[in-house]
């Protein structure tokens, strides 16, 4: 199967100036950049846990298990270099069956690699009696000195998200588009970003990891939470539930950034991204969360989210 599958790949896989050797060879060659960083990441995804398989199919799968490693590299500034992917197939069917298997998952992540200029550079393959493993590291570069870290937070600081939250489980968590663009034109306007996260595990959850990281809180106003048209709906009048589901639900991918506040004032005002960027909250010299209701008061927010 492997030698089928590896022909079939590299008729596929589009050259890239910045790889001068790819798939195929025992290992890569990867062309690097004078004055800019690595940024190295990987995820690690599996047929129960993060997609079911019999109900998506392969391509969504391998879409997704790139998605969610280029949303890494935008929640540090970083521009996509390549990726190297690997996986393990299920063999209970036969070889055929694990071939095709095998193609879908590249057909539905090399798309997605080609739209945000991510090389697919190399991986493994390899087949068992388990369920389908998908296993992406993917690399990234950002100026010395400019990735965006969970550490910078400071009090006084905006908490600016981009796009919408909730009720990422009814489709959206295996069609989202990590935000690259959006990241790399923050860097290209030269913006102030303290601090940053992508929301994998939850809003609550993920926020309060910059708060641990910068040692400091954040105060969350409720009422400003952008929700999807899937949680409005999902929800109807009930507004505690549909805001427990923004901050809980996870696999939003959207990107939790700490601002300071006169440029998240121009960052609000020119809305320089094509997607909604809005303010949710304050980070606060006081450690914790908080949440405010609409009513004004104050209440402690404990965060919560999917637990690997």
């Amino acid at each position: 199967m492997e030698l089928e599958f590896l022909r079939w790949l590299r008729e596929r896989i589009p050259a890239a100036t910045n790889i001068p050797l790819g798939v195929g060879d025992d290992a890569a060659l990867l062309a690097q950049q004078t004055g800019q960083q690595t940024v190295v990441t990987t995820d690690m995804l599996m047929d129960g846990t993060d997609f079911l398989l019999n109900e998506c199919g392969a391509a969504a799968a391998g879409r997704k298990a790139l998605a969610v490693n280029l949303s890494d590299l935008a929640a540090m500034g970083a521009k996509p270099v390549a990726a190297f992917v690997s996986i393990a197939v299920s063999k209970k069917d036969g070889a055929e069956q694990a071939l095709a298997m095998a193609k879908g998952i590249f057909e539905g992540l090399l798309p997605l690699a080609e739209e945000l200029g991510c090389a697919i550079a190399g991986g493994d393959t390899n087949s068992w009696s388990g369920p389908l493993v998908i296993s992406v590291t993917a690399l990234g570069e950002v100026p010395v000195g400019k990735a965006w870290l969970r550490s910078g937070a400071e009090p006084g600081d905006a908490v600016l998200v981009t796009g919408q939250f909730g009720r990422s489980i009814e489709g959206r968590h295996l069609t989202f588009t990590p935000r690259v663009r959006e990241a790399l034109l923050l860097q290209q306007l030269s913006a102030e970003i303290h601090a940053a996260i992508d929301v994998s595990d939850g809003l609550s959850l993920d926020l309060s990891r910059i708060c641990s990281a910068s040692g400091c809180g954040a105060l969350l106003e409720l009422a400003h939470i952008p929700l999807t048209l899937a949680t409005t709906e999902h929800c109807g009048e009930d507004l505690a539930a549909a805001w427990r589901h923004a901050l809980t639900d996870g696999e939003d991918f959207e990107l939790i950034l700490a601002v300071p506040p006169r440029e998240a004032d121009r960052l609000l005002r020119e809305q320089p991204l094509g997607v909604q960027l809005t303010q949710i909250g304050t980070f606060t010299a006081e450690p914790g969360l908080k949440q405010q209701l609409p009513s004004g008061e104050v209440l402690p927010l404990e965060p919560r989210g999917y637990e690997h």
